[in-house]
């Protein structure tokens, strides 16, 4: 699954998806995108659903 993430600054991106590698197996917490004269930030996360986190075991 891809998930594109769009928050209004950086700190609340990279939390959600330190939240989703919680969850399912992701590649993590990804580079933040900015596009000049558009508010926020833009981010692109990998997640296998089908797979649960390493830390969702634990």
């Amino acid at each position: 699954m891809v998930l594109d993430v769009t928050a209004a600054d950086e700190a609340t991106a990279q939390a959600v998806m330190a939240d989703l590698k919680q969850w399912w197996a992701t590649s993590g917490i990804t580079p933040v995108q900015r596009e000049p004269g558009t508010p926020g930030v833009k981010a692109r996360v990998y997640a296998d659903i089908r797979r649960r986190s390493p830390a969702a075991s634990a």
